[in-house]
């Protein structure tokens, strides 16, 4: 099935002719998010320019019967923002203003497409700050965070993407427009808001979105501790945050990760000979309560097994001390052109076990691994390199990300911590929710999206829908 040309069409007289795209080398470049494992390219791409054109757009696709997938940046991982070669991409990049910034109530209103950082670089002069920092923040757009309740090294003190949205305006696949939650963040019943942040684009398009200021910290310290072993360091993290310390932030790299940032341009003086580093920052507006923190913070570092501890409050050094963790994706491309960021979570305590289970997954299916991830809270990010130039990579590389999956969820784990279910584990949905339950998420979906053609055939197997509606009309 492809999109009538006569919709194609209606999209150039909504938008303008240089705003869609529908030949095939324009395609391509829509055809991947930031998983290279899944390929599909849509029928054809629209990019609307302003709320009434995204109103318009689906509004005409709804007529035409054709289904859509909204699209930010496409830094995705998990699939999610593809579409077949029936369906529309919408793509919202064009809409990238920051509509209001209320210093005062600690808010701002923001288009979908404005870039992560860009608020917080907006609002530092009024000491205000977007705290969620998925570490594709300088490029990552906020109405794709709020699609998949992104995270990222902040998360673990300051909460997720869904923690920080008060209000979205909603163009539903229809075209009607719908406003969720209210400008102080008060649901007035069903948090609906909370319902929309991580629905993967299937309930609708965020067309305005009203976030949460977060006074910047006055004082941060970062401490760099390194350790001879992966448990070892495993294990701290679990006694660090038992001691009743909440850090802004606890993350680890192990060996392999380490070695590809220091060999290349993103090196930050990380010990080479280490089996794993910890980054943990403590931040607050007291000095006192920082500095105390952080101090306890070293002295259950050292005594669970660091070798050394490094410690910053100046911003350039500080800087230097995360440029490592912050640059990791990017410095990975030395090993290979290719590569699958997984994403799931386990309980802190058994990060020492499932680190080793991953290093064997990864040894069994002859690929290399580095693990970079939110340690804090536990949610990792197994990174598998390789050339998909190279015959039956890929099914190799599948079957690792599964294996790594399973052995996520026999620990008392999950599959998404951040990235999203899309398409690429809409596979292992059936192994941590029943039939019935994923019937009656399908049955919320549609309370948004009757027709289902908003971003179909992600995050919701159809299969297992069906299954469970035949048991109920048997019984």
């Amino acid at each position: 099935m492809t999109v009538p040309t006569a919709a194609i069409q209606a999209l150039r007289d909504v938008v303008g002719e240089q705003w869609v795209k529908s030949t095939s080398v324009e395609l391509e470049t829509f055809a991947t998010d930031g998983l290279p494992t899944h390929n599909s390219r849509p029928g054809a791409v629209v990019i609307p320019g302003s709320r009434d054109e995204v109103v318009s757009v689906l509004r005409l696709l709804d007529h035409f019967d054709v289904p859509f997938v909204a699209r930010g940046a496409g830094t995705g991982l998990s699939g999610g923002a593809l579409a077949g070669s029936d369906a529309v991409m919408v793509v919202l990049t064009r809409l990238n203003r920051i509509l209001e910034i209320d210093p005062v109530n600690r808010r701002a209103v923001v288009e979908p497409g404005v870039v992560n950082t860009k608020l917080s670089e907006v609002t530092d002069h009024v000491g205000l700050s977007y705290a969620p920092d998925p570490s594709s923040q300088t490029v990552c757009t906020i109405g794709g965070n709020v699609a998949e309740n992104a995270g990222g090294p902040h998360c673990l003190k300051y909460g997720v993407t869904s923690n920080h949205i008060l209000e979205v305006e909603v163009a539903l696949p229809n075209g009607d427009l719908v406003t969720l939650g209210s400008p102080g963040g008060e649901s007035w019943g069903p948090d609906l808001v909370g319902l929309f942040v991580g629905s993967e684009g299937m309930f609708g398009i965020a067309t305005q979105i009203t976030v949460r200021l977060t006074p910047t910290p006055a004082i941060a310290r970062t401490l760099l501790a390194d350790f001879s072993s992966l448990r070892t360091a495993g294990e701290a993290v679990t006694q660090v945050i038992s001691a009743g310390i909440l850090p802004a932030a606890l993350e680890m790299m192990d060996q392999n990760s380490v070695a590809v940032v220091e060999e290349s341009i993103y090196s930050a003086g990380y010990p080479t000979d280490a089996a794993a580093v910890l980054i943990v920052e403590l931040d607050g507006m007291d000095k006192g309560s920082v500095e105390s923190e952080a101090a306890q913070a070293e002295a259950i570092l050292r005594r669970a097994g660091a070798r050394a501890v490094k410690s910053a409050t100046d911003p350039t050094q500080r800087a230097r001390l995360w440029q490592g963790r912050k640059k990791t994706f990017g410095a990975l491309g030395r090993i290979a052109p290719d590569l699958v960021v997984q994403d799931a979570v386990v309980p802190r305590s058994a990060l020492p076990d499932i680190l080793e289970r991953i290093a064997e997954i990864a040894a069994e299916f002859d690929l290399p691994v580095c693990n970079v991830f939110h340690a804090g809270d536990g949610n990792l990010h197994p990174n598998l390199s390789f050339s998909r130039s190279e015959p039956g990579v890929l099914h190799r590389v599948k079957e690792a990300a599964t294996a790594i999956m399973h052995a996520c969820i026999d620990a008392g784990g999950t599959i998404t911590g951040e990235h999203g279910v899309g398409a690429d584990k809409i596979h292992l949905m059936p192994l941590v929710f029943d039939a019935e339950t994923i019937s009656l998420m399908r049955e919320l979906r549609r309370a948004f999206d009757p027709a289902e053609q908003a971003n179909p055939g992600k995050v919701l197997p159809l299969h297992v829908c069906r299954d469970a509606a035949e048991a109920d009309a048997s019984q």
